[in-house]
């Protein structure tokens, strides 16, 4: 190795002497050579200033001092840009591990807090979830009762990424894990919050709605820990109206009690929820407001729930250039009969 860069040393002398008492650009076609030769025997810059240095010493020993300084930094800046350079491949291989490790952990996102979407006699369902990234920061989950009544979770933590992830798979098993006479929402949220409150990190915060539709009353049941409120659909005065909830966010307070609110609805009705990722849609650099959003579905509202939502959604990626900024649920409850 010694040898060759003696070699390759002797010859950019050469060339660069010949450079200098002739200015011919030939002498620079012959850099190109020894330059491959630098590249294959893996010379790092800093070494190729140092011989550039070495051969200006020998070529014109009476060099200015100026340029013997500013040739020394030069070659202080390279030895920080070959180390730089060093890490690149280190730093791709961990970025594609990352990348890897992301990936597996979103397929288990899927698989982890998976849920069907039911059948309700006289209900008709809509609901679109897209993560702005691989993971999805949103949540929702369908529990389908022996009654055939229906609890409805929607949710959205303060904080993405895995962290997120693992705190809704925890969220969804502690549901699964209530008996079915225990699906008042009041009751989830704060059965849920105490799940939170005791293994959460305070500094992420998770915001949910729980509704507990039941058919025979034709009614539903809404409490929640300080999510985007919801809104009604009143088909008879073709209005809506803002679902008015208060409630504290999961895992600030473990004797938070919440309320719990009664929604009648009558055929043709519709219940609106929904995350923030819905509500704070860009257009360029304004954020829409919520009328917009009430507007759009509304134009969307003659067709079948599921395809409403989906349009809806269709329309505010267009509207942001299909760059989600941020997470985007909406579910519709419509009763049809």
């Amino acid at each position: 190795m010694e040898e060759v860069i003696d070699n390759s040393a002797a010859n950019y002398k050469e060339l660069l002497k010949h450079y200098l008492e002739s200015q011919d650009e030939q002498a620079l076609y012959g850099v190109e050579k020894v330059s491959k030769s630098f590249i294959k025997n893996e010379i790092l810059p800093e070494e190729i200033i140092n011989l550039h240095i070495q051969a200006m010493g020998e070529i014109n020993p009476n060099l200015k001092a100026d340029y013997k300084h500013s040739m020394n930094f030069l070659l202080e800046a390279m030895i920080f840009y070959g180390l730089a350079m060093q890490e690149i491949p280190l730093l791709k291989e961990e970025k594609h591990v990352l990348k890897s490790e992301i990936s597996v952990a979103a397929s288990m996102q899927k698989t982890l807090l998976g849920t069907t979407k039911p059948t309700i006699e006289g209900l008709d369902i809509g609901i679109i979830s897209v993560p702005a990234h691989q993971m999805n920061g949103d949540y929702h989950h369908f529990i389908k009762g022996k009654d055939g009544s229906l609890g409805i979770a929607i949710a959205d933590v303060v904080g993405k990424g895995i962290p997120a992830a693992l705190c809704m798979s925890m969220i969804k098993y502690a549901m699964d894990s209530y008996p079915e006479e225990s699906m008042s929402p009041k009751s989830i949220l704060k059965n849920l919050n105490r799940v939170v409150e005791r293994n959460v990190d305070p500094s992420m915060f998770i915001t949910m709605c729980y509704a507990h539709y039941k058919p025979k009353e034709s009614k539903l049941y809404l409490s929640s820990a300080g999510h985007e409120p919801g809104y009604y659909y009143h088909a008879q005065s073709d209005t809506f109206e803002e679902i008015e909830t208060k409630g504290l966010v999961l895992g600030v307070s473990p004797d938070t009690e919440y309320a719990q609110y009664e929604l009648p609805i009558n055929k043709n009705d519709m219940i609106i929820l929904l995350t923030d990722g819905v509500t704070e849609c860009r257009d360029g650099d304004r954020f829409i407001d919520s009328r917009e959003v009430l507007d759009i579905i509304k134009q969307y509202a003659d067709l079948p729930a599921q395809q409403m939502v989906e349009g809806v959604y269709k329309h505010f990626e267009k509207l942001q250039d299909f760059q989600l900024r941020d997470d985007f649920t909406l579910l519709v409850l419509r009763k049809d009969v």
